[in-house]
């Protein structure tokens, strides 16, 4: 018999991951609420100026957090991130929220985020 290989839910927009984090036991309990001031921002780029983002005039509430320098969302409803140089893509409600998944290099002897 065959096995079934399931892989989690993703959205990727340019830089940004977003991955179902229902595979790893949703937005842990411990996390703590990011209060955004308008927009949600989920990566800025310092050389453009661009930024992905979810309005917060034109998005159904979003729940932002962080985790042991890790970041979590939770839509409450369908939200468009948005980006200046990408097309828009629908964040969808998911039982357990998504983890931010942040992109890594190796330069030498150091592991870093990739930057925009």
């Amino acid at each position: 018999m065959k096995q079934k290989i399931t892989q989690p839910y993703c959205v990727r927009q340019g830089d940004v991951l977003l991955v179902d984090a229902t595979y790893r036991s949703g937005i842990p309990a411990a996390a703590v609420k990011i209060n955004a001031d308008g927009d949600v921002i989920l990566a800025h780029g310092e050389v453009t100026g661009h930024a992905h983002r979810i309005k917060e005039d034109i998005a159904a509430p979003v729940e932002y957090f962080d985790y042991q320098a890790e970041r979590y969302l939770r839509a409450l409803s369908e939200s468009p991130l948005v980006h200046e140089e990408h097309g828009t893509i629908p964040i969808l409600p998911r039982a357990g929220g998504y983890q931010q998944a942040f992109q890594c290099e190796d330069y030498g002897d150091e592991v870093r985020r990739v930057a925009d």
